[in-house]
């Protein structure tokens, strides 16, 4: 027969939400046993849920003067302590806590917590790490230590705990795209391309999925990004695209393009220029002055939207640019695509396009992430955007008619805590 155990008697009435039971139970056992400190305590975490908090303390300090070697009443004195807004006292139970089971992950999340809200923000930080490496599958923690990062500037460190924090289980209801991601930003490209398969499973159709999984496997790669993808991908990321390219990642494309233009050409407002893949506009304003006339042409509706704010354009297309491109002939003075190519595997019809398009004496300002390998052709990197090869790049231009007139190597933005290498070319049509 099992043994009855009053107080666990009394715990599960507590926790059944019996609470006038409950109460009724812990000063039963009281009446008997007036030091029975499982009694006092836990009949003061009740009362302080009921609204008595003076009297729920004073019964669980009357506790720990009998018996003060529990981590776990430190902690529920901590936990109340901190709803009343004790703050200085609660991190004193929680330390308390963790002097008796420093191994204790919620704990040291609960520390955290007080000492953030303290402005204490190194030792939150620390709390928060002690509870991530007793723990990394444990969310609160990591949802805390993302939050404080981002709060003081750390973007980066900041999304690498929110994605591990999303990768926790149960996953059955969680976001494919926001998953993979997560995957993708942790480096478990195994894990990312496997979320994209499943997902391609279920929706066969879904181009988002199809270009990521051939971006995490390097299989099945398209010679350019699909439609229907960016298009996804673009009216998705148009309300938040500049500040998260600009300012979280330190994009530049617009400044190397400025600096090509600068070098070689006098701004004079009397060039015909076309913006090709303007997305919200962020070249506007420093091709405005070299332009009689400036036209943006983009995928995406939401981008197209937001590009229309920046009062600097006279024509703004929806359009996908090489179709766009195909039906100009000698049409513009100066092309202009920043962080445009990293949509476009296969260059030689783009540029083609581009050279019908242009005037004699036109010219192409662009920027392209630089691949390591291959080339003779370009790849596509786990981030879903394909890098060109410099020598590859050189290659369509000569073959198209273009003199190289300038080529800027640079830093185009900052991915995963890491610097984006890229290049800038101005070319002339010959």
């Amino acid at each position: 027969m099992k043994h009855y155990d009053p107080i666990q008697a009394a715990l599960a009435l507590q926790l059944a939400g019996a609470l006038a039971d409950a109460e009724t139970a812990y000063r039963q056992i009281l009446s008997t046993d007036a030091f029975n400190v499982e009694a006092r305590h836990y009949l003061g975490v009740l009362l302080h849920k009921t609204g008595d908090t003076q009297q729920a303390l004073e019964l669980i300090h009357s506790a720990f003067k009998i018996d003060a070697r529990s981590a776990e009443r430190y902690n529920d004195l901590g936990n109340i302590l901190t709803e009343i807004n004790d703050l200085k006292n609660a991190a004193a139970a929680f330390r308390s806590a963790l002097d008796l089971n420093p191994e204790d992950a919620n704990v040291w999340n609960n520390l955290g917590f007080v000492l953030q809200r303290l402005q204490d923000l190194p030792g939150a930080e620390a709390a928060y790490l002690a509870a991530f490496r007793i723990a990394d599958d444990f969310v609160p923690a990591l949802m805390n230590l993302a939050a404080l990062l981002a709060e003081t500037g750390r973007e980066t460190e900041s999304t690498l705990f929110s994605c591990q924090a999303y990768i926790q289980p149960p996953l059955a209801d969680k976001s494919p795209r926001i998953l993979g991601y997560a995957y993708y930003q942790l480096g478990r490209l195994t894990d990312a391309a496997a979320c994209y398969r499943a997902w391609l499973n279920a929706e066969p159709d879904n181009a988002y999925a199809r270009h990521h999984l051939a971006a995490c496997t390097a299989e099945n790669v398209p010679d350019q990004a699909a439609e229907g993808y960016l298009q996804l991908l673009f009216d998705d990321m148009a309300e938040h695209f500049e500040q998260k390219l600009v300012v979280k990642l330190g994009y530049c494309g617009p400044e190397i393009i400025a600096r090509l233009l600068a070098a070689c050409v006098t701004a004079q407002a009397n060039l015909d220029v076309l913006d090709g893949g303007c997305g919200t506009g962020l070249c506007a304003s420093l091709l405005k002055p070299y332009a009689r006339r400036l036209t943006g042409v983009d995928i995406s509706p939401g981008m197209l939207s937001k590009a229309a704010e920046k009062n600097c354009y006279d024509d703004l297309v929806e359009m996908e640019l090489h179709a766009y491109l195909s039906g100009q002939t000698k049409a513009w003075d100066l092309i202009v695509m920043a962080d445009t190519l990293i949509y476009f595997g296969t260059l030689g019809g783009l540029f083609a396009a581009v050279r019908q398009a242009l005037r004699p004496g036109g010219l192409f300002a662009f920027t392209v992430e630089a691949a390591l390998e291959n080339p003779g052709s370009f790849q596509l990197s786990p981030s879903g955007r394909y890098c060109h090869h410099q020598l590859y790049i050189t290659k369509l231009l000569n073959e198209q008619g273009f003199i190289l007139l300038r080529s800027e190597d640079a830093t185009l933005r900052m991915e995963l805590g890491k610097p984006v290498s890229g290049f800038g070319i101005l070319a002339q049509v010959s």
